[in-house]
């Protein structure tokens, strides 16, 4: 058996903490309450709100907008598509033209309302039949900043004004998208039912199983309460929220059960609750700390790529990793502390007695199939890789992009007006560009270009350039023949950037810029393209250099990378079949494919390397644990595998069961979120770390724990093992002599 912890063990400042936490567990717990209501209530007072900003430094989009911004604040602004709809007859006709007239009216009384065309008017926007028209009400300010009451006014309306003669009405653009409600919440319920079922199977006590929910919720609830108060500072995504919550509840589950499940633990090799609450800390804390740390270095990292949207995900992210944290190093070990033996409460009668001592984990299913693929490991091992790399082909097809409406769920108005439009005038019409032209050099510079756009292959119309009261500063209007997602369609805006509008101007000194919501998000793909490569090394290279000061060892850092890549590729690979091709879609919510959102891959990896090393840190540091105690490097696989291999399998259920949840939400990019690291860290789990990780841990033996001695006197040394594990049985570098004690 392995050495039991002894008094030595709470050495250290985090075991000093543990303790007084554990000992002093209602001043703790007291200390929370005021620090979580302090919290919220600042969160309501000076919180701000969250918006799509999307800010793109340097790019045509930009240039596009800041122009139109500074000369042409009448068209700086965004915009509502009205779209109007009859079954039968036409819309310029009878009653039907006077609702529409009805409908206009009410659109222009609505606040921030500065134009609303007239689509009935000669040169407006009606379908060659009569049945569905555009009418395109400008706001005086961009959709970011446009009251959300006053876009529910402006539906209400006008639904109203048109229903008397028997018209349709369904809204679209960037004003009704940014005032969309947010999701209600049931994705996240489910995931914490389904956890709270997984907790009590694993556990078998309703106390034990309450800690790690009670735990999560409340990280995520500050979490998000201090996401809310920076929002008063900076300017977050609405996604922000929901991505932090997916990562919160799952990273907050899985530290508080890694924490109980050694704390039960201590309490049942004999320990009092005060020990075994600063024991837990002491040594699953430091993981749990150390392995938190790693998925806020992986998520920030993201600020590399110079978008501050994704930058901002990226930081919610990490606030709520960050509490969670420290929620189970602090408030968790003063609630163990007071409840003691009380925690294995609550047994229901069907649920089978769970005695977590020592004997019980070696003989335990995760312990023999530990052991089976320890004994055939080429076999295990190999036949895992085989299985990852099938599952990453699909990978090698991605076309990143951005969905457009025509993915929002069905029923929905954006959705309806998309497809009503599409019918009408064609997909491109969904997906318009602007071109902003500077022509204080050449007044017939905007005339120019918008004769070279109008004869250009892939353009299906295009508008009558519209010029600012001083006459330096132009708009026009360009409709593609294809959908706003399609790679028809970002071929043409870089068409119409290198080659088009460059030759239109010539040398008059006139400059023109491709802006509009398609081009950005083709804006948004080429930036990250370019970083992608240095963000993806920075990475790895803080997260290798990390493993290695912490186990000593390049060979288990480069093994943690190389199969962590394996395992994102793989995820992409199942993100790419269902979402890019259709592949079981159907079975998940998903009626129409697309390209994959251009930003979710670096998040997506990002927060998968994060979390694939918890898992790392979980596993490697409990065999090291049992390898500097002296086992041979077989017996602390298999002793490190029994011993916290139910606790990974516990985990990265909790995980996929929340990130999967997410699944049941309408907006796609959160359906590819939670697809795309539910997949994640289901291959991470169960094929990488109890497989293949355990497999080249045996092929290489003593070899795996390899470090240069040069290496080994120049980095720092981080400790994750418990302070009493770190004795002179620590094991000397492969080929360096051997320390004297051992």
């Amino acid at each position: 058996m392995s050495p039991t912890p002894s008094p030595a063990a709470h050495r250290g400042a985090l075991a000093r903490l543990a303790r007084a936490c554990a000992a002093h567990g209602w001043r703790t717990i007291a200390i929370w309450v005021v620090a979580v209501v302090a919290i919220a209530g600042a969160a309501q007072t000076v919180g701000g709100s969250l918006v799509d900003d999307f800010n793109l430094p340097g790019s045509d989009t930009q240039r596009a907008t800041d122009l139109l911004e500074s000369r042409f604040p009448a068209r700086s602004g965004d915009s509502a598509d009205m779209v109007f709809a009859i079954d039968s007859g036409r819309l310029d006709r009878g009653e039907a033209r006077t609702a529409v007239a009805a409908a206009i009216a009410a659109a222009e009384e609505v606040p921030g309302v500065v134009a609303v065309s007239d689509p009935l008017a000669e040169g407006g926007a009606l379908s060659d039949d009569g049945r569905i028209a555009l009418a395109d009400v400008r706001f005086s300010a961009p959709a970011v900043d446009v009251d959300t009451a006053s876009a529910t006014q402006l539906q209400d309306d006008a639904r109203a004004a048109a229903a008397a003669g028997g018209v349709q009405v369904e809204f679209g653009g960037a004003v009704i998208a940014n005032a969309e409600p947010p999701s209600t919440g049931v994705s996240e319920l489910i995931g914490i039912l389904v956890a709270m079922v997984i907790l009590l199977v694993m556990l078998g006590s309703a106390v034990a199983m309450s800690l790690p929910i009670a735990l999560a919720i409340s990280s995520v609830g500050v979490g998000i309460s201090l996401i809310t108060i920076a929002a008063g500072v900076w300017t977050f995504n609405s996604i922000t929220p929901t991505l932090a919550t997916m990562i919160g509840l799952g990273v907050g589950i899985d530290y508080s059960l890694f924490i109980v499940t050694r704390f039960r633990q201590a309490l049942h090799d004999g320990r009092s609750p005060l020990d075994a609450a600063t024991i837990a800390a002491t040594t699953a804390g430091r993981a749990v700390i150390f392995a938190g740390v790693t998925v806020a270095i992986s998520i920030s990292a993201l600020a590399i790529l110079g978008l501050d949207f994704i930058t901002k995900m990226g930081l919610g992210a990490a606030i709520t990793v960050g509490v969670a944290v420290i929620a189970a190093v602090t408030l968790l070990p003063a609630i163990l502390g007071l409840l003691g033996h009380r925690i294995d409460s609550g047994r229901l009668p069907f649920m089978r007695h769970r005695d977590d001592s020592e004997a019980t984990r070696e003989n335990s299913a995760v312990a023999r199939f530990g052991r089976f693929v320890t004994r055939r490991p080429w076999v295990t091992g190999g036949t895992a890789v085989l299985v990852l790399i099938a599952l990453a082909l699909p990978a090698a097809t991605v076309q990143l992009g951005s969905s457009d409406a025509g993915s929002n769920p069905v029923g929905s108005t954006t959705r309806a007006a998309y497809d009503l439009l599409a019918e009408g005038f064609g997909p491109g019409f969904n997906g318009p560009l602007l071109v902003a032209v500077d022509q204080r050099a050449d007044p017939g510079a905007a005339e120019a270009v918008a004769a070279a756009v109008r004869g250009t292959e892939g353009v299906a119309s295009v508008s009558e350039p519209a010029v600012n009261e001083a006459g330096d500063t132009a708009v026009i209007t360009a409709y593609p023949t294809t959908s706003p997602q399609s790679e028809e369609t970002a071929a043409l805006v870089h068409d119409l950037r290198d080659r088009v509008v460059p030759a239109a101007l010539g040398d008059g000194g006139a400059s023109a810029f491709v802006g509009g919501q398609t081009a950005a998000y083709e804006d948004i793909a080429s930036i990250l393209e370019g970083r992608q490569p240095v963000f993806l090394l920075t990475v790895i290279g803080i997260i290798f250099v990390l493993i290695t000061m912490a186990f000593r060892s390049v060979v288990v850092a480069a093994k943690a990378a190389l199969t962590t890549l394996l395992s994102a590729l793989a995820a992409f690979g199942v993100l790419v079949a269902v979402f890019q091709h259709g592949w079981g879609a159907g079975l998940l919510g998903v009626d129409s494919t697309g390209p994959i959102e251009s930003f979710l891959p670096v998040i997506v990896f990002a927060i998968l390397f994060g979390l694939s090393t918890d898992y790392e840190v979980f596993l490697m540091s409990r065999i090291r644990e049992e390898y500097v105690a002296g086992r041979s490097s077989r017996d602390a696989i298999g002793h490190g595998i029994a011993a916290i291999g139910r606790v990974v399998v516990a985990c990265a259920l909790i995980m996929c069961a929340v990130f999967f949840s997410f699944l049941l939400g309408d907006e796609r990019a959160i359906k590819e979120f939670g697809l795309g690291l539910g997949a994640a860290i289901a291959i991470d789990a169960f094929v990488v770390r109890l497989v293949i990780v355990p497999a080249v841990m045996q092929i290489l033996g003593d070899r795996a724990w390899y470090m240069p001695r040069w290496l080994d006197r120049v980095l720092p040394r981080i400790t994750i093992e418990p302070p009493e594990e770190r004795v002179a049985s620590t094991p000397a570098p492969i080929g360096d002599p051997a320390p004297e004690a051992r």
